[in-house]
């Protein structure tokens, strides 16, 4: 099983999210960093992509904000602006810190940096795993895949 998010805030929520709670879709998460040029260039669209492409009765779209470097300028009054400038509308979740300033859900699921994208099929399986950039074709076939 996939294991759960170590998270302490999240935005566009209602509530707070698990992926207990989200069993039945294919649960998409992307880790980010505001000052990430990979992130903003590749990774939100991406997000933004697939969050707009694929129902939300079916796939959960995930944001991570997953900080492991210059943690005073990237505060959470940074990241809600961060979030309404780039348009940004799923859930965000804001990685837990951890020691030496690895952030808990990075650690646990041993991401080499950001932008990262992960995949969780619907019973909760970790199914893929993908660092750096990610084609549109790519991950939509995978996804795709998840969903039969």
């Amino acid at each position: 099983m996939a294991p759960e998010l170590n998270v302490s805030q999240w935005f566009n929520a209602p509530q707070d999210l698990t992926l207990k709670d989200l069993r039945g879709k294919v649960v998409v998460i992307e880790a980010f960093q505001m000052l990430c040029p990979g992130c903003i260039l590749e990774g939100i669209p991406l997000a933004k992509s697939i969050h707009a492409a694929f129902p939300s009765d079916k796939v959960a779209m995930i944001g991570l904000h997953t900080v492991f470097e210059h943690h005073d300028a990237m505060t959470p009054v940074s990241l809600k602006a961060f979030l309404h400038e780039f348009k940004v509308t799923f859930p965000v979740a804001v990685d837990k810190a951890g020691p030496n300033n690895i952030p808990q859900t990075m650690e646990t699921y041993g991401m080499r940096g950001t932008p990262s994208l992960i995949l969780i099929d619907p019973e909760g399986e970790l199914r893929a795993h993908h660092f750096g950039n990610v084609s549109e074709l790519q991950i939509g076939a995978e996804i795709a895949t998840l969903l039969k």
